[in-house]
This record gives C-alpha cells, sequence and structure tokens, in this order.
C-alpha cells in the first residue's frame, strides 16, 4: 500500500513500533542481500520457468527517483541522469527479467554503483540465469548497451542476444535504407574490428503519431537464427518489463531514506510481490484446454492481489480502529 515505515506503525495494532523495525533494517548489509536477491525473487518460480528449459530473457535499468542530498552513505549509489519526476538523481538498478510470453518474472535485480561496466552487470545477470538452472534461447538488450566491449563479451560467452541498432555511422544509416525484411553486413570500427550481423525490418508508420512512410529497425543478432521478423517481434516482448516496473512501483513501499540497503531491500520486495502474483496466475488461472497453456490475466488483475495481501495484513496484525483525541467535542 506504499505506505513508510513511520506511518505503518501507526496503522497497525501489531506491528512492531518504528524503531524496532529501524533497528532489525540496520542489520542488513548490501552484500548479503545481493547474495540472497536470486533465492528471494526465485522463491516458488520453479512452477513457472522449467530447469534446463530455454527462455528469452531481457537485461535492463530502472531508475528510483532520489530527492535527498548526496552524502558519503550513498554517494556510490546515487547516478545522475535524464530529468524524471523533477530530479536528475536516481537510484538505479539493473534487472534480468524472463519476457517469454505469459511467464514474464524478474530473477535478479542488482544495484547500479558509479564505476561499474555494463559488461559486469551482464555477467551477474548471466550468472543468475545459470544458477537457476535456465537456458538462454535469446538475450534482448537495450540499445544503451551498443557497445563493443559488450558485444565482445556475449559472442565470447557465447550468449545468443539481440541488440539494436545506433544510426551513428553513415555506414550504418546507408545500411539501413531498405523496402524488405533482410539480413546485412557491418563492421564496428576499432582494435579489433567487429564484424556484425545486422537483421533488419521495415515498418510502415501509415500516420500513426504522424508519420509517414518506411521505417527500417536494424538488431545486432549473434546465435540467433531467426528471421528478422520474428527477431523483431521477440524483441518487441521486451517492452513488457516496462509493464512491470508500473506494477512494482505500485507495492514499493515509500521512503525517504538515504541508506542503498533499505532502498534495495524495498525494490527486492516490489519484485518479489509482483512475481508471485505472476505464479499464481501461471498455476491458479490457466484454462484446461488443447494447445499451449495460457492465462487469463483478467480474471486476477494485479491491484486484486494487492489489495488481497493487504487485507490478510490487516486481519493479522489489525487495524488500529480507536485513536485517542486531542480535545472533546464542543
Amino acid at each position: 500500500m506504499q505506505q513508510s515505515i513511520h506511518s505503518i506503525s501507526f496503522l497497525l495494532e501489531r506491528s512492531p513500533c518504528e524503531t524496532s523495525l529501524r533497528y532489525h533494517l540496520a542489520k542488513l548489509s548490501m552484500a548479503d542481500l545481493e547474495a540472497v536477491n536470486t533465492a528471494i525473487l526465485g522463491h516458488n518460480l520453479s512452477s513457472v520457468l522449467t530447469p534446463g528449459k530455454k527462455y528469452t530473457f531481457a537485461i535492463d535499468f530502472t531508475n528510483d527517483p532520489y530527492y535527498g542530498t548526496v552524502v558519503p552513505e550513498n554517494d556510490g549509489y546515487i547516478i545522475r541522469s535524464q530529468l524524471k519526476k523533477s530530479t536528475n538523481d536516481f537510484y538505479s538498478y539493473v534487472t534480468v527479467y524472463a519476457i517469454t510470453r505469459n511467464r514474464q518474472v524478474t530473477l535478479a535485480v542488482y544495484p547500479v554503483t558509479k564505476g561499474t561496466s555494463k559488461v559486469a552487470y551482464i555477467a551477474r545477470c548471466l550468472d543468475a540465469i545459470t544458477a537457476a538452472g535456465l537456458e538462454i534461447e535469446a538475450l534482448c538488450l537495450d540499445r544503451e548497451f551498443y557497445a563493443r566491449t559488450v558485444i565482445a563479451f556475449l559472442r565470447t560467452a557465447k550468449v545468443p542476444f539481440i541488440l539494436p541498432v545506433r544510426k551513428h555511422s553513415r555506414a550504418m544509416k546507408r545500411l539501413l535504407n531498405g523496402t524488405r525484411a533482410r539480413f546485412g553486413a557491418y563492421t564496428m570500427r576499432g582494435k579489433p574490428a567487429l564484424d556484425l550481423t545486422i537483421a533488419m525490418v521495415v515498418l510502415y508508420a501509415k500516420g500513426k503519431r504522424g508519420k509517414h512512410g518506411a521505417e527500417n529497425l536494424g538488431y545486432v543478432v549473434d546465435g540467433v537464427d531467426w528471421h528478422p521478423r520474428r527477431i523483431h517481434e521477440t524483441y518487441r516482448s521486451r517492452f513488457a518489463i516496462e509493464s512491470s516496473y508500473r506494477m512494482r512501483n505500485q507495492v514499493k513501499p515509500r521512503t525517504s531514506t538515504r541508506n542503498p540497503v533499505i532502498r534495495y531491500l524495498f525494490a527486492i520486495i516490489s519484485f518479489l510481490l509482483r512475481n508471485l502474483w505472476m505464479a499464481v496466475l501461471w498455476n491458479r488461472f490457466s484454462p484446461v484446454r488443447r494447445g499451449p497453456k495460457t492465462i487469463e490475466m483478467r480474471a486476477f488483475r494485479f491491484d486484486q492481489f494487492r489489495l488481497m495481501i493487504w487485507e490478510a495484513v490487516r486481519s493479522t496484525l489489525k487495524i488500529i480502529q480507536l485513536i485517542p483525541a486531542l480535545r472533546s467535542h464542543g
């Protein structure tokens, strides 16, 4: 319900007091949370993602706005970015997310720190996938990962991936000029040069958003032998992450703390709640019929799940119903 540590102790009779809550939260360390976050998020997911099978995954960043001052305690965790929600300062997290249809869950979430390379984050996310016993059918990455070091690392690790191109060079702009789906070759300059395979699809705006004509979209691919159209559709499914982020923001506890450990814990909890809802959908809201397994998301919305949990909390910890008045009536 987006309550804070301070407010929840005034709402529930059996809730620990604010002092006790903060005392126990102070025992947590960033290293401990990073070590166990995959176990927390993986709770009850074995029925959703079967170990040994291949799935499509995405790695992405999400930012939580920060409006306080930067102090030594959180300096390494405050990331400067484009203005959003009236601030340029954020606590940022990198997530690895299964985007296979009807099984969209977060496997791991790690805090972003200054000076850590994107390759290091990708390596941690790949370790989380391996630890879960899962195989990668394709790894979808955001355009901000378009870099020589990232592409070279994924090739060395033999990870099949899909990565949208940047249209910086004249050679890339010439390549992205056509009227049909196709593959092309592109050389990324540097030492050594990287020879890339680019899958290209053509989309027609047809007046959408005031645009007309054809647009060529290109993706660097490696280890993926699909038709360019399927590559594009698979990458589009990555945008399910945005829906997941909106849901987890609905249940993220409210806080103004500068402590990056507590903020990281709250991020893990919010992703966990979304995962649990998806597990319930997969196991209890799947019609029995022929063909691939599907789920009826409209039968059990996330808001219903959230409110049912809140009702259970209210029943167990008891809402405070009597509040002493500060003055008598009249």
